[in-house]
């Protein structure tokens, strides 16, 4: 049954979701995985559970107009994907980058079903975004475009139904303008939105959230193999938000991070990457990674993002964005000795790579129960909108560990009950599943 019924699965994905390789991937990876807990529970399959989740309850597209600085009209467009609430209000980011298209989100919103889910916290899955680039635009015109966007997005959101974040090319600047406007057209002081800055609503930690969170569970890997943190040479693909505080992570616990990427190319610093460096290069001049050797003249810069895997090490954290970890560099990797994988961004590595690391016995932390410090956190955020709270940076950084740490147990005791022990991707996927398949039953079929 398992083998019919992925196929039974895939060609319903197929069918009714052309050209839309990165969901159709996401899709089989999970039922590959639940196939098992399916087959244990013929309910399941007679109420078509999965056939269900895999059917967003919402999808809405619409047309972002806005005015550039030269006084041109430009056209976008929108994306929100509302996928499943059977455990909570509907919750995850919106992208604005030029890849997005309704596949890349209907992906996002997928996986972020059973990584919401193995947060604890009760919130249901959803992705949103546009093919709008904030590279490039001026403050103002970014602001034009948030509030077109939100002139049409604030319909369907609230605080108890869909609560967005940020994501790629979504942060505080973009994150105030669109609460701005939603707070202009509704009269209405809520936490309709989470990573807002300190002083209007946000959390502690919301910065450092998905990097650090990524640092506590490879931890917990590492951990499970009798080893620590201390002198372990470590790559971070990437320089945004989710590599920055990765490797500071890293760092604080011993380890040696050598290689961090942006989009154009990667350096090396062997003697270890100056973090004070990047972080003013990226989150205040908003530059290039390679003017990282103008300050240190013994790294090297590299063209080519992809070349980050050749870097030898122990510990490997794809930050970046999907895919970009495929078989020949996963190969790689293995080849140079790398010993544990965590994923730091949303599936940056293909199935083909995911099997390289299994088979060579790489601990492979997967991006549903790895990177979901981030919406963890963003949880946490609107528990204190609710109450009116300001946690401290201690307070809300423990329960971030703890959660961390329950996604950890989680994903191995199911995958241990399911007979697949020490193999997270199936852990990840069966737990998730589990919580959001007995709350759709107990809904009834809705």
């Amino acid at each position: 049954m398992p083998n019919s019924f992925v196929e039974d699965i895939m060609a319903i994905v197929t069918a009714r979701n052309p050209l839309e390789p990165e969901f159709h991937q996401a899709v089989r990876e999970v039922a590959e995985s639940v196939a098992c807990v399916i087959e244990k529970s013929p309910e399941l399959r007679k109420l078509k559970i999965f056939e269900r989740i895999i059917e967003p309850e919402r999808q809405i597209i619409f047309r972002v107009p806005w005015i550039d600085d030269n006084g041109e009209v430009q056209v976008n467009r929108g994306f929100r994907v509302q996928f499943n609430s059977a455990i909570g209000p509907f919750k995850g980011g919106l992208r604005f980058h030029p890849s997005v298209y309704l596949g890349i989100i209907k992906f996002l919103g997928f996986e972020q079903i059973f990584k919401n889910a193995l947060t604890t916290t009760p919130i249901g899955g959803a992705k949103g975004g546009s093919d709008f680039d904030p590279k490039g635009k001026s403050s103002t015109e970014v602001m034009r475009f948030c509030q077109s966007f939100m002139n049409e997005l604030y319909r369907h959101i609230g605080p108890d139904t869909d609560v967005p974040a940020g994501d790629i090319g979504v942060g505080t600047r973009e994150i105030g303008y669109l609460f701005g406007q939603y707070r202009k057209i509704v009269n209405t002081y809520t936490g309709v939105l989470t990573g807002k800055g300190l002083e209007w609503g946000g959390s502690q930690v919301r910065t450092q959230a998905t990097g650090y969170g990524l640092v506590y569970f490879v931890t917990r890997m590492l951990e499970a193999r009798g080893k620590t943190w201390h002198g372990l040479r470590t790559v971070v693909s990437g320089s945004g938000n989710v590599a920055i505080y990765a490797t500071e992570k890293a760092q604080e616990c011993g380890a040696k991070v050598v290689a961090v990427s942006d989009s154009s190319g990667y350096i090396v610093d062997n003697d270890g990457i100056q973090l004070d460096t990047v972080k003013r290069i990226k989150e205040i001049e908003r530059g290039r990674i390679r003017e990282y050797i103008n300050d240190h003249p013994r790294a090297e810069y590299h063209e080519g993002w992809r070349g980050i895997w050749s870097v030898p090490c122990d510990v490997a954290l794809p930050s970046a964005t999907e895919n970009e970890i495929d078989g020949s560099a996963a190969q790689t990797l293995v080849n140079n000795g790398c010993i544990a994988v965590g994923e730091g961004a949303n599936m940056p590595s293909t199935p083909e790579a995911v099997r390289i690391f299994l088979d060579n016995n790489v601990a492979f932390g997967p991006a549903k129960a790895a990177n979901a410090g981030g919406v963890a956190t963003s949880s946490l955020e609107m528990c204190q909108n609710s109450q009116r709270l300001n946690w401290t940076f201690q307070e809300v950084d423990t329960r971030l560990q703890l959660i961390m740490d329950s996604i950890y147990e989680q994903c191995t005791q199911a995958a241990e009950e399911y007979g697949s022990p020490g193999n997270l991707v199936v852990g990840a996927n069966i737990a998730g599943f589990q919580k959001v398949a007995r709350a759709m039953l107990a809904q009834g079929v809705a």
